[in-house]
């Protein structure tokens, strides 16, 4: 697997489901290099690494800055997803992040959907990134209009 380095955002990730192709381009809004002003996301992603709790209750203010520079129109709307990445790492112990406190946080931040995965085993790596498209492909504007074929996530 090559890693990925903020030099080469956006990060472009082709997928395919209910027979259609979707492109999906990822910003890492957390990169010192990246200018939150210049982007127009369909779906905004707020990750956080499941083995570090510090990571769970620092996206409060993540999703306060997605309101403040994304949520621009009246009427816009546009779709959050939040993410435990490293599923692989959970263990049983002390500061344990449970699934079921993962979506009560999701809820409270408003989020629309909730997922876990593992990039190192793969594991739900494809239910994610579908839940993501479908996520993106309801986001409207102020036209009222929706996303077509390909979407930026931030």
């Amino acid at each position: 697997m090559d890693l990925l380095r903020d030099s080469d955002q956006p990060f472009l990730f082709d997928i395919r489901f209910s027979k259609k192709s979707f492109t999906l381009e990822l910003y890492d809004t957390a990169s010192p290099n990246q200018h939150w002003s210049t982007l127009k996301p369909d779906v905004v992603l707020l990750a956080f690494d499941i083995s570090n709790r510090e990571t769970l209750a620092g996206l409060k203010k993540w999703r306060h800055d997605v309101i403040r520079y994304f949520q621009r129109g009246i009427g816009e709307r546009i779709p959050v997803m939040m993410v435990g990445l490293k599923r692989d790492l959970r263990k049983e112990g002390e500061g344990i992040i449970y699934p079921q406190e993962s979506y009560r946080i999701a809820q409270e931040l408003r989020c629309d959907r909730y997922a876990e995965c593992s990039a190192v085993t793969g594991e739900l790596m494809a239910e994610t990134f579908e839940d993501l498209a479908r996520l993106a492909g309801m986001t409207t504007t102020e036209a009222g209009g929706q996303t077509e074929g390909g979407c930026v996530v931030c």
